[in-house]
């Protein structure tokens, strides 16, 4: 421990960095975490990838989704479950954590070693935690762990380890292998932020003399940028149908990113939801209930611009070449720079203090209302559910703590800034909380309900690609079919196509009354229901109808007359 770190802070960080650990195992096996869902088609390829033995092709059944992305995430998907024979969410999902904490511990060792104070180190690493989108994208079975990993590793090393820089051939190739993992997870398109990143770093290295650049680093650049190519063009080179990856991962899902799909380039670049604008904004609330602090680095840096260190002028680089680099594809999105968020977090930890602390209370205090809303909620909720505790013992002590540590570091200065970071990380964790009675018997099909659909077919409700293959975990062992939920079919129009399947009802309607007479409800469950009119929503808030319209009845019906009706010759149209 340096002298000049007080034991003190240290403690407290060291029990802030656990409680964002268990934060984000917290969980982590839950249908209901804040998550992208793009990780059903990829649990989707996955499953039928293991199915078939091999790891090239990757396999799907999802028109124009199966070479969606390189092949390492669905890799460590095989490996993570042992070739889909522990298929769970958490084996699918733990290496995604534990991706995101060793990031963390990259920002840790750095903020420590550029300032000189753990404190900092620990700011870092929590900030980044913190995030709002860090949270969502980083715990789910998804590319974006291991992807920020990866290309956030070789500008910690040459951060970290500055005399890397003059390495000529080792540490090019190192890179090199580092930012191919990358694109074997992602996509080659990251080549150009990251190959601009680099000469960017170079450059002001040199104090931006283009001679020097070119006669000493040039050839560094394209010695990593030939390894990193090289190491994606191996899919091109393993897979049996290098033609499917060309036209489906290059062309249709990476050039394709440029068609404007209707409007122009220019119109869709100033107006829409892929606009300039949008994007911007969609970047600088990424950091969530931090989204303010971030807001005012950005304020501070740009005030102190001639004052700032080497350190931060690179890493403002790397944020501005992404930022740049995504946004000339038509589909702009603020997810697409999360590799940068740790360069962000690192910069907040060193301009924590002079960030002004009306900044962190403006969190602090959006942190107070989101936590208000998830108790009222809460309240509401078991209210709804009068026979039976539904929430864990622990969820109201928690509730009442975060809640008075909010107002604490509201109104005493001195524990405002080590706080912000804590309470934001608590508030995630009671939400995951507030959400836990699903995973338990309210949101899952009893054993009996699972035993009768284990090896039959079962057709459940969709209303995205691939959703369906969120209930393979509910009903293990089941067929698992997907009909498009948009079309409004009926019960009584499903049972006649389907012998087994599953139907959503509102909690208001009589289940005798809803369900076809020939029809038996093997099972039920609760789910959560993913639009609210804005009718429902001040019934919600201002009548407490929150059991009523937050939830969804599901049951799972068997009948005898499913695919005896001649209605089974044109079947639903499935989310396939």
């Amino acid at each position: 421990m340096r002298p000049n770190d007080s034991t003190v802070k240290i403690g407290w960080y060291v029990l802030a960095s656990l409680l964002a650990v268990f934060t984000y195992f917290y969980g982590l096996d839950s249908q209901n975490i804040p998550k992208n869902g793009d990780e059903y088609p990829y649990e989707h390829i996955v499953r039928l990838t293991a199915a078939s033995g091999e790891m090239l092709p990757l396999k799907s059944q999802l028109e124009n989704m199966r070479n969606t992305k390189p092949p390492l995430l669905f890799w460590q998907g095989i490996a993570s479950t042992g070739w889909a024979t522990d298929w769970t969410l958490w084996q699918l999902r733990y290496p995604s954590v534990i991706y995101t904490l060793l990031t963390a511990a990259m920002l840790l060792l750095l903020g420590r070693k550029l300032t000189g104070q753990s404190e900092t180190g620990f700011v870092a690493a929590l900030t980044f935690l913190a995030f709002f989108t860090t949270y969502r994208f980083g715990r789910p079975f998804l590319t974006n762990p291991p992807e920020v990993f990866w290309i956030f590793l070789p500008f910690f090393v040459l951060l970290y380890w500055k005399k890397v820089f003059e390495s000529s051939i080792v540490m090019p190739l190192l890179l090199g292998i580092s930012i191919g993992i990358g694109f074997l997870y992602k996509s080659f398109a990251l080549g150009l932020p990251v190959s601009l990143g680099l000469a960017g770093w170079y450059l002001q290295r040199r104090n931006y003399q283009i001679a020097a650049f070119v006669r000493q680093d040039v050839l560094k650049i394209v010695i990593t940028f030939a390894i990193a190519v090289g190491m994606f063009a191996m899919w091109f080179a393993l897979d049996p149908d290098p033609v499917a990856v060309w036209n489906e991962f290059v062309v249709g899902e990476n050039v394709g990113k440029f068609d404007p799909h209707g409007p122009s380039y220019v119109e869709k670049l100033l107006w829409g939801g892929s606009s300039i604008w949008s994007y911007t904004i969609a970047f600088l609330t990424n950091p969530g209930l931090l989204t303010i602090p971030v807001v005012m680095l950005f304020y501070v840096s740009f005030r102190n611009r001639y004052q700032l260190s080497s350190e931060e002028k690179l890493l403002w680089i790397l944020v501005g070449v992404f930022f740049l680099s995504f946004s000339l594809p038509s589909q702009r999105s603020g997810r697409y720079l999360l590799d940068v968020m740790p360069a962000i977090a690192l910069l907040s930890a060193l301009r924590w203090q002079q960030i002004n602390r009306k900044a962190f209370i403006a969190s602090l205090v959006l942190s107070g209302v989101v936590l208000a809303v998830v108790a009222y909620l809460a309240v509401h909720l078991q209210a709804g559910v009068k026979e039976a505790r539904i929430f864990p013992e622990v969820f109201w002590p928690l509730i009442s703590f975060t809640g008075l540590l909010t107002l604490l570091a509201i109104f005493v200065s001195k524990i405002t800034r080590p706080v912000v970071n804590i309470v934001a990380l608590l508030v995630l964790l009671s939400f995951a909380a507030f959400l836990k009675p699903l995973d338990g018997e309210m949101g899952n099909y009893s054993l009996d309900a699972q035993r009768y659909a284990r090896n039959k077919d079962v057709w459940v409700p969709c209303n995205f690609r691939a959703l369906d293959e969120g209930h393979r975990f509910l009903l293990p062992g089941a067929e698992i079919h997907g009909y498009n939920e948009n079309q409004n079919l009926n019960i009584d129009e499903l049972a006649m196509r389907y012998p087994l399947f599953a139907a959503r009802l509102p909690l208001d309607v009589n289940i005798q009354a809803g369900v076809c007479t020939s029809c038996e409800v093997v099972g039920q469950r609760l789910d959560i229901r993913g639009r609210q009119s804005s009718a429902e929503l001040k019934e919600m808030f201002f009548e407490g109808k929150v059991f009523q319209y937050l939830f969804t009845r599901e049951l799972l019906i068997a009948s005898p007359n499913g695919g005896k009706h001649p209605l089974n010759q044109t079947p639903a149209q499935t989310c396939r």
